[in-house]
């Protein structure tokens, strides 16, 4: 669903130019145009072409959902569809050959509010179990930190749990997508836990490359590192949302568990 909005159009392009730090001068010459010009499109003494937003929405890498919000205050119909995951095509067979392919390590593909689109098999490994806060749509990061979820069997959550929430801030202070301040605000509510006794690098080596994932698992404690892979110059707004969590082996021994749990 796009974004609705009673805001007129210069509003929103100045919001999501100052979201980016970026000043009138900056912008207006990366996206050729007078300085002049830009401040009377921000002020509503000019109204800007469909060709302008979409430049200053390039410029400014605005999310296709709220592209389609600017498009239609500046008077302009959306430019971007939005379909469902089974509707797309090739790319719903790009998402299936990734998480097929990463087996027998787990994969999930999440939307920009954290909300579950696919997994693979060996996720079961890593999302099984998850109880409470997990109320449909499944969502990822509610269910990993939610004290009846999987918080209890992540080893290093303070570890984890700060990591997360520095994420979604990000991706919140990135996307502004709608849901996602409300989802930040219940983690960061969540019980704190203890700092963790060992300490943010007394693990393994991992934990001096990247934060681990270490849980525990009926078939022993797994160290995970994880990856993102996000579609390149989505049209689409479902594509546009849809990012795919690899994890991998942090050590020798979480291989040769997920190899063995998987078979």
């Amino acid at each position: 669903m796009t974004t609705t909005t009673t805001e007129p159009v210069g509003a929103l392009l100045r919001r999501w130019r100052e979201r980016r730090r970026r000043s009138q001068l900056d912008v207006s010459l990366a996206a050729e145009l007078s300085t002049r010009h830009l401040s009377c499109i921000e002020t509503g003494r000019a109204q800007p072409s469909r060709d302008m937003i979409r430049r200053l929405c390039d410029e400014l890498e605005v999310p296709l959902r709220e592209r389609n919000a600017l498009y239609l205050a500046g008077g302009f119909a959306p430019v971007h569809t939005e379909r469902a995951l089974a509707d797309l095509g090739a790319a719903r067979a790009a998402v299936d050959a990734v998480l097929t392919g990463h087996e027998p390590h787990p994969a999930l593909a999440v939307d920009v509010r954290w909300e579950l689109v696919a997994a693979n098999r060996a996720a079961g490994l890593f999302l099984g179990g998850a109880g409470g806060g997990t109320e449909q749509p499944f969502n990822v990061l509610r269910a990993t930190l939610h004290p009846d979820g999987l918080a209890g069997r992540i080893r290093n959550l303070a570890q984890w749990r700060a990591h997360v929430l520095r994420r979604v801030r990000r991706q919140l202070e990135r996307t502004a997508a709608d849901g996602l301040a409300e989802l930040l605000a219940e983690l960061e509510g969540y019980p704190a836990p203890p700092e963790d006794a060992a300490g943010p690098s007394g693990y393994g080596p991992a934990d001096d490359l990247v934060v681990p994932l270490r849980l525990a698992s009926e078939y022993g404690e797994l160290a995970l590192l994880y990856t993102t892979t996000v579609f390149g110059s989505p049209r689409d707004v479902t594509l546009d949302e849809i990012a795919i969590e690899t994890f991998f082996p942090a050590d020798p021994r979480t291989a040769e568990l997920m190899r063995a749990a998987t078979a």
